[in-house]
């Protein structure tokens, strides 16, 4: 089972891929986040058989319920960014502590926080 925060990122991954290039492979996904081909397949599978995507000829589509998630993700990880630079961190810096602060958030027992 993938993690909610790696869920997260394979699906914001597949859609920031397919907004620069229509057709988007498994090899595309592990190439953008640098993950073993075995792995990104692993989440690939779990990924359809969650219903976020389907892969017809080795292309991954969206199906309407994974498209509409995994732009709310886009989303929030936009205001998130937009409301740390806002406030005087650099690109970079907003970058690392997105990632920081969902790893300590879906890492955790606790239910995830609405955003």
């Amino acid at each position: 089972m993938l993690y909610r925060e790696s869920e997260e990122m394979y699906l914001e991954t597949i859609l920031l891929l397919k907004n620069n290039n229509q057709n988007v492979r498994s090899i595309d996904v592990a190439k953008e986040l640098n993950y073993s081909r075995a792995s990104v397949s692993r989440a690939i599978n779990l990924l359809k058989n969650r219903n976020y995507i389907v892969v017809e000829d080795g292309i991954i589509n969206f199906t309407e319920h994974g498209y509409k998630r995994a732009s709310e993700i886009y989303e929030r990880h936009s205001i998130i960014m937009s409301l740390l630079v806002k406030l005087g961190a650099t690109h970079e810096l907003a970058v690392a502590t997105i990632k920081i602060l969902f790893l300590s958030i879906f890492f955790t027992k606790s239910p995830p926080y609405k955003i």
